[in-house]
């Protein structure tokens, strides 16, 4: 038997057992769709999404996660959650959640290790000083949820991409996890006109809510706050910005003290809540208690002094490589590292198709904590500190 026709019995073999086990509202992996058509001896054995998370899994922007900022950056402890353990948690709880609900898991697990994957160094706080320098230089607000698409879909591989499924890249783009929802619904039918349209309407207005194409990218989505909001209580309480007394008492009763108590009530209560009907979501009583809880964590921990001791310094040195780096690009300074790791291996649709503010754009956002620090002058970088 030639491999083709070996590939497409598997495939065909696969697609039936996915109609046999997966629920009527799953994607199937068989109606995953490309921008640019492979043939079957691309695809290999693998089904669509699983492909798409092998390759988010090789991707150079997957290997940076594990010097990314979460919430904590410039503090020594070796206990606090990175990026990289964050995506991993996500993946492990939406797929708990896509299995009890009959989605497919190996979508949920391409967008919930993708997910995160466009962020800036230094978590949010570097999100929106980069997205100040973006805006001033009128190439519209960065979003790490659009940079995400960005570097899969046009950075990476030489600014070819990854050709990831549209499925995929949605919810990426719509995961938005920040955003407090009871439940949400997806919106079926999406082409790429219309995540292209999305991302540029989003870049143009932050605010504008979107909601994935679906039922697995609404899981990722939900699985994002239920992976950080206790993880987040704990990390806080072994750095003693808070202890587990200070938690809302309405919130404990609900939610419980403990990420290990938070995650399995948050878990089982959008499974009870996701049996029936079209959304994927909460019940009121636990969605009113995650929503304090969020309201906490965003006064006493992401906002806590001494999280926010080195944020002034951090965004001068944003505005510092973005004006040296488009200064090198602007006046073709060959030997600066905008050029030799970063424009060396890309194409030259890449170099052709986009401004230099966004090439800056997108060589600042794919640093690490680390290698950003590396390129400012030494006498200004921050310290390390210990806390406690």
């Amino acid at each position: 038997m030639e491999r083709s026709e070996l590939l497409k019995r598997i495939q065909k073999d696969l697609s039936g057992r996915e109609e046999k086990t997966l629920s009527s509202r799953a994607t199937k992996s068989a109606r995953g769709v490309r921008r640019h058509p492979e043939d079957i001896v691309e695809q290999g054995y693998r089904t669509a999404f699983s492909l798409d998370a092998d390759r988010v899994l090789h991707s150079r922007a997957y290997s940076r996660y594990i010097d990314k900022t979460q919430v904590f950056y410039l503090i020594r402890n070796d206990h606090i959650t990175h990026r990289v353990l964050h995506v991993q948690l996500v993946s492990k709880i939406g797929r708990t959640i896509g299995r009890f609900l009959g989605l497919n898991e190996d979508l949920i697990e391409a967008v919930s290790l993708a997910h995160d994957i466009g962020h800036a160094p230094f978590g949010h706080d570097g999100e929106k000083f980069l997205s100040t320098l973006c805006e001033a230089h009128g190439i519209g607000a960065f979003l790490h949820n659009i940079q995400g698409v960005q570097f899969l879909d046009r950075v990476e591989r030489g600014g070819t991409g990854w050709n990831l499924t549209l499925q995929t890249l949605d919810g990426i783009l719509c995961h938005d996890g920040e955003v407090h929802d009871q439940y949400l619904v997806p919106r079926p039918g999406k082409t790429f006109d219309d995540l292209d349209r999305e991302m540029e309407e989003k870049r143009r207005n932050p605010a504008l809510a979107l909601a994935p194409m679906t039922p697995e990218g609404c899981v990722v989505r939900v699985a994002d706050t239920i992976a950080y909001i206790g993880r987040d209580v704990e990390d806080a309480i072994r750095l003693g910005l808070i202890s587990r007394a200070d938690l809302p008492a309405d919130c404990v009763e609900v939610l419980g003290d403990s990420n290990g108590t938070m995650v399995h009530r948050l878990v089982t209560d959008v499974i009870e809540n996701s049996r029936t009907g079209p959304h994927i979501g909460f019940s009121s009583r636990v969605s009113s208690a995650l929503k304090k809880q969020k309201e906490f964590n965003l006064k006493r921990i992401y906002f806590h002094p001494l999280v926010k001791k080195s944020t002034r310094v951090i965004e001068e040195l944003f505005s510092y490589l973005f004006e040296r780096f488009l200064g090198d690009l602007v006046k073709e300074r060959t030997d600066s590292v905008i050029y030799t790791r970063f424009l060396g291996d890309k194409s030259e649709a890449y170099t052709a198709g986009h401004r230099p503010e966004e090439i800056v754009r997108d060589f600042i956002a794919g640093m690490t904590d680390q290698y950003f620090l590396l390129q400012c002058p030494e006498d200004r970088v921050p310290p390390m500190r210990s806390i406690p």
